[in-house]
């Protein structure tokens, strides 16, 4: 999609002429609709901004267009009415026939989304102008990658007039009665469990498998029992753990989205890279442990006295930009040079200040 996106999205960008402004007042705001492809991550940290527009607009109905891939996510947000997705195609056949008062595209650079803000029927379109992709809105807004997503989205309301606190309300997702519970899912694992997240999305943001059993069988030694979630790709990892460790629960590739989220929600603690996972925790007031190394630290993470990010900071890190990491030649040593040690030491503290 990415490669889609620069070949043909400029070009779109182009054919429109400059998104005229509205004449329509911004408090008259009945219908809105929030754009949000690519990953979890992006999703869960919109999910304020989602609540911040709710309180402003109590009565307005909230829809998201997301991807299958991300869409889930927003069933952890009762403000949002409707959900819809970029690949269902029987979705665009109510879009296009809907009319809105407010299109918000969060998409940070590519350019599709930003089209297809354009495309539907709204007086009022606002998003990121990284690019190109400004003339597309009615009103464009500045992006920097020094400040957190979440404030980001935040930014994109100011042209509504809307001031938000700097100060972030967690937790801030809701899991939905119907998804089973933390007990339901982990059957004998008593309270008080340490989650581990060994997953991301490219291998330069994997630790590494070793690392992960080692720092469990550390944290085991403290009486902590241990989960291990994350998907298909993150099994041989999740056996390795379980096989070393007696008090460990193999759950990866066996749960949703909704009920790692249900997981994660009855834990103490979640041990993660940077991923999608560790800003759920977040958003739902768990304490974390995150590894950075090749991820924009300023913008994806957390901050505050229940969270410590482990960053090295070497001079080529962090290395990502709009999503994309290059292949890196030396072997992600900004993630790799993190100890056990280091990592464990962490924990250890804000488990101890948890209790």
């Amino acid at each position: 999609m990415k490669k889609i996106d620069s070949a043909v999205g400029p070009l779109l960008a182009r054919l429109f002429p400059q998104c005229p402004m509205p004449a329509n007042s911004l408090t008259d705001i009945q219908q809105i609709l929030f754009i949000r492809p690519g990953g979890i991550g992006d999703a869960v940290l919109l999910i304020p901004a989602i609540q911040v527009l709710r309180l402003r607009y109590p009565h307005a109905k909230i829809e998201v267009l997301a991807e299958k891939r991300n869409a889930v996510i927003f069933e952890l947000c009762p403000q949002v009415d409707k959900i819809f997705c970029y690949d269902r195609w029987r979705d665009w056949k109510r879009l296009f026939c809907s009319s809105y008062d407010l299109i918000i595209d969060t998409e940070q650079w590519h350019y599709l989304s930003a089209v297809i803000a354009r495309l539907l029927r709204a007086p009022v379109r606002l998003g990121f102008a990284t690019n190109a992709r400004s003339k597309l809105f009615t009103h464009p807004v500045s992006y920097s990658h020094d400040d957190y997503e979440v404030f980001s989205f935040y930014h994109l309301l100011h042209p509504l007039g809307t001031v938000c606190s700097r100060e972030l309300n967690s937790p801030f997702l809701t899991v939905p009665e119907a998804v089973k519970s933390a007990t339901e899912l982990l059957d004998s694992v008593s309270e008080g469990y340490v989650v581990l997240f060994p997953g991301a999305s490219i291998q330069e943001r994997r630790w590494g498998e070793r690392k992960f059993v080692a720092l469990a069988e550390k944290i085991a030694a403290l009486g902590f029992p241990l989960v291990i979630v994350g998907g298909d790709d993150d099994l041989t990892v999740g056996e390795a753990v379980e096989k070393n460790v007696v008090s460990a629960k193999n759950m990866a590739g066996k749960t949703s989205l909704l009920e790692t989220a249900s997981i994660l929600r009855g834990a103490t603690l979640l041990i993660s890279g940077d991923s999608g996972v560790l800003h759920m925790a977040v958003g739902l007031g768990i304490r974390t442990v995150s590894l950075f190394g090749p991820g924009i630290a300023k913008k994806w993470a957390p901050s505050g006295h229940r969270h410590t990010v482990i960053n090295h900071h070497l001079p080529c890190s962090p290395c990502t930009r709009f999503g994309t990491t290059p292949p890196c030649p030396i072997g992600a040593k900004c993630l790799q040079d993190m100890t056990v040690d280091e990592v464990f030491t962490a924990a250890e503290t804000l488990l101890h200040s948890h209790a």
